[in-house]
């Protein structure tokens, strides 16, 4: 077992300097950084927000899950059940397939699995309710859409746990947003270690799924290079890791050669652009932001090019991720309901969708193929999560950078083979 997993901060809410406002219709209020990293509305009338850790501290050698649970949002959304009269707030299918060019009805014939430890028991109910509202077919497991597993792959599920449930809520929504016609795998961990966590991505596989989302992580260890062989190498498939939300810095295990390390962005719907979105890296303050960097033990692999880290370099790809503008997510256990979600727990089961619209993949490490697509790709040239040097580690530029790698998805191209 790891012995030095970065933990996260207490589930104290993160107030905001300035003021933030989350829109309904799915449209999340433009922002912008101030001086101080807080974030400020550029709308008028707005009320402050403020945003919490999903998972309380972990103890010594576990892991932390990646989900930012928004605190103050309409009043409208804490409602039960699909609203037909009222959109949720946080953007929703239609505004992420919008944002990242991407399909409506993927994922046919696919497999995606998710990553968490505990259990959450009703996460096939809110699943379901959150297609519902949206109009997506359901995925059930008497159907055999879907499938919720331990980490052996066995019936009994390990004890529930309030925080881990709104990240399992946020991943499987995210998923059914992106690739609605795809089968979903729910492998849960006994607990939150490296070892079972990586047991359940090795069942997942076995399971047959050939996209894996991991949206949690903790600080490096020399036992890495080891996890890595044992749990995250697996030819052909596509498997996600989310590079973390306390900014500038490097977490596992995003850090392995054989995963594609998914970075943080903050998105806005900007008529402005042809697109119809900008988006920036996502940063709120010095400590909370898209996690980037040079890796301590794994070594670079061949198709990174970067010269500003000698080992591995976090992220290679990024979505969504600041809470200011957040995504829809439903969830009952451990919530109220309709909620707003962000971290980088909200692009790693996107990013691990967005394979799965692209089909099955065909390179040894997936990821390598971004490096061949970049024109394939948003790249996201603005905002920064710290200082440092050499500066494109923490702060975006056109071309590759750390907290924002290649850019986000525009389409499937950069995605397929």
């Amino acid at each position: 077992m790891r012995s030095n997993l970065r933990p996260s901060r207490r589930r104290a809410a993160i107030s905001l300097a300035g003021a933030v406002a989350l829109g309904v219709a799915g449209a999340a209020v433009a922002t912008g950084a101030n001086a101080t990293g807080a974030k400020t509305s550029t709308a008028t009338g707005t009320k402050a927000a403020a945003w919490s850790r999903a998972c309380d501290t972990p103890a010594p050698g576990m892991a932390a899950c990646h989900a930012l649970h928004v605190n103050n949002v309409p009043q409208h959304i804490r409602a039960l059940g699909v609203t037909p009269n009222a959109t949720p707030s946080g953007f929703g299918p239609a505004d992420l397939l919008s944002a990242y060019n991407l399909p409506a009805g993927g994922g046919a014939g696919q497999t995606v699995a998710i990553v968490d430890a505990y259990n959450d028991p009703s996460a096939e109910a809110d699943m379901n309710t959150y297609r519902a509202q949206y109009g997506l077919p359901a995925c059930t497991s008497a159907s055999g859409c879907f499938k919720q597993v331990n980490q052996k792959g066995g019936s009994r599920l390990p004890r529930s746990d309030s925080g881990w449930a709104g990240e399992i809520s946020l991943d499987l929504d995210m998923v059914s947003a992106i690739a609605p016609n795809a089968h979903i795998i729910l492998v849960e961990a006994s607990t939150a270690s490296m070892t079972n966590l990586g047991t359940a991505v090795n069942t997942a596989v076995s399971l047959g799924a050939k996209f894996v989302s991991n949206s949690y992580g903790g600080g490096e260890s020399s036992a890495d290079t080891s996890y890595d062989t044992t749990y995250f190498k697996h030819p052909g498939v596509a498997i996600t890791a989310s590079s973390g939300d306390s900014g500038y810095g490097v977490e596992y295990p995003a850090a392995s050669p054989y995963v594609t390390s998914v970075g943080g962005t903050a998105l806005k719907k900007d008529s402005s652009t042809a697109r119809g979105w900008s988006e920036s890296v996502w940063s709120t303050s010095s400590t909370e932001g898209a996690g980037s960097g040079c890796s301590a033990y794994d070594s670079k692999p061949s198709w990174q090019k970067d010269t500003g880290c000698a080992k591995r370099t976090v992220a290679d790809v990024s979505a969504v991720a600041d809470p200011a503008t957040g995504v829809a997510v439903y969830q009952t256990y451990g919530g109220s309901g309709w909620a707003v979600y962000g971290g980088t727990s909200v692009a790693a089961p996107l990013i691990a969708a967005v394979y799965a619209d692209a089909g099955a993949p065909t390179a040894s490490v997936p990821a390598a193929n971004l490096y061949s697509h970049t024109s394939a790709l948003n790249d996201v040239t603005s905002g920064a999560t710290a200082s440092c040097s050499p500066s494109y580690l923490c702060a975006a530029k056109t071309g590759y950078d750390g907290p924002t790698g290649l850019g986000t998805p525009n389409g499937l191209a950069a995605f397929t083979g």
